[in-house]
């Protein structure tokens, strides 16, 4: 029998306001992908559920939560939290968050050997499997060393960019990762308004013109049927517009995006 695989969307948001919440997936009710202001909203007992996080890469918006998360249940669990990114994302967490002066060094608290939380290098085209998932890091081309993931179950795949910029090595991983006609979900972010697009270049994020171009190079061999595309890490202060301009740019692509919202659920 295969097990339908769900994602729910604490946060999605490019910065925070009323009711707005930065990126963070709940995949399954037991695996984060980023860990964002939206795990604010969890419960204690959600937040114990929590074995696994895979970050994207080490900017605030994107790790705030794991402090928080490993402080107010660290003590309850029988195991430690597992969190996983690419080596100079676990740099970053060591050197400059668990280092005892941002915050207490939680992987050896209250020993080295039973500590709260574990970091977990892993490499570029890696695959972890949990149950019947199987959670794969993908390149992406951001303003730091980043990834993004793709996620299948048996039923089908979703693939999560983080933050990037234009990136042929990422498109290409997809095309060479996912099965025929297996993607169910693709969320990605798009940042900038078309007028901003050199901020976006030099920041490592998409404008709507610049993600149609990106679109484009996904092969049409890996769409399921029911394709969705989802856009996320929209400004606050500029979303509806963002999504205006990706609406005109995308009159004569196969596929219309939506916007993603904090609280829904995909399920693939």
């Amino acid at each position: 029998m295969m097990n339908t695989c769900t994602l729910r969307i604490l946060g999605c948001s490019g910065g925070i306001a009323s009711d707005l919440r930065t990126t963070s997936l709940l995949l399954n009710g037991s695996i984060l992908i980023d860990a964002g202001t939206g795990v604010g909203d969890l419960t204690l007992d959600e937040l114990r559920k929590i074995d696994h996080v895979f970050l994207t890469h080490s900017h605030l918006d994107h790790i705030c939560s794991i402090p928080f998360i490993a402080d107010a249940i660290g003590a309850s669990r029988d195991k430690p939290l597992k969190i996983y990114g690419i080596d100079a994302t676990i740099h970053a967490l060591q050197k400059y968050i668990f280092n005892d002066v941002i915050w207490p060094d939680f992987t050896k608290i209250p020993s080295t050997k039973n500590p709260f939380i574990s970091l977990s290098p892993i490499e570029i085209g890696t695959s972890i499997q949990l149950g019947n998932l199987s959670i794969t890091a993908l390149p992406v081309d951001h303003s730091i060393a980043a990834n993004a993931y793709a996620v299948e179950s048996d039923k089908g795949a979703l693939v999560f960019s983080g933050d990037t910029g234009s990136s042929d090595q990422f498109w290409d991983a997809i095309n060479r990762t996912i099965p025929p006609k297996h993607l169910r979900h693709l969320i990605i972010e798009t940042s900038f308004l078309n007028a901003e697009e050199k901020l976006a270049s030099i920041s490592g994020h998409l404008s709507p013109r610049v993600l149609i171009q990106e679109l484009g190079k996904l092969g049409s061999q890996v769409f399921h049927p029911d394709l969705q595309i989802w856009i996320s890490h929209l400004k606050p202060d500029g979303g509806e517009d963002i999504m205006t301009e990706i609406g005109h740019e995308a009159l004569s692509f196969q596929i219309k995006p939506r916007i993603l919202t904090r609280g829904m659920v995909l399920q693939f």
